[in-house]
């Protein structure tokens, strides 16, 4: 059996949980209501890949990295894994719609299995669900908060278009 290692990373936003193999990284979440992180067993030298992810959320949140490099793997349906790979896609500072997200799946009517696809993933921020917003340009829906993805997203604007409020 694999090993598979567990980080708490501190964000502006909250404590992020890390967890990857030697090889990907398979989940990153935000923790709720913690203000220390559990105490976690300490390895005497983590992976390269979670050294990596480390170096690139740093990166993130200093508005120096657009896109991530770690490589990463959720488990999910096949559905589901397209949805993800669309929501890779969506650039930095950029936001879509749960009905454009729909359309990019080939079918309006899927909107809200590709509303819930969105909500199971366990990557945050590496595969940006939180640029995923309501037809109406509002904010709908997030696992870490709707608070959470205001925040990453007005982030993501100060660092593509200057400061500014988007809502």
């Amino acid at each position: 059996m694999e090993a598979l290692y567990t980080y708490f990373y501190k964000t502006p936003i909250g404590y992020l949980c890390i967890e990857a193999n030697d090889d990907v990284v398979h989940g990153i979440n935000f923790l709720d209501g913690i203000e220390h992180p559990p105490e976690a067993k300490v390895p005497e030298k983590y992976p390269v890949v979670l050294e990596q992810i480390l170096k690139e959320l740093d990166a993130y949140f200093s508005g120096r990295r657009l896109v991530f490099e770690t490589p990463f793997d959720q488990n999910g349906t096949v559905f589901q894994k397209e949805v993800w790979s669309r929501l890779v896609q969506i650039p930095f500072g950029k936001t879509i719609s749960y009905l454009d997200l729909a359309k990019q799946l080939g079918d309006t009517k899927v909107i809200r299995a590709a509303a819930s696809a969105n909500g199971k993933n366990h990557l945050a921020i590496v595969v940006p669900c939180h640029r995923v917003i309501g037809s109406k340009n509002d904010l709908v829906g997030y696992a870490g908060g709707l608070w959470r993805k205001r925040w990453l997203l007005e982030h993501e604007q100060k660092f593509t278009h200057g400061v500014q409020t988007l809502f």
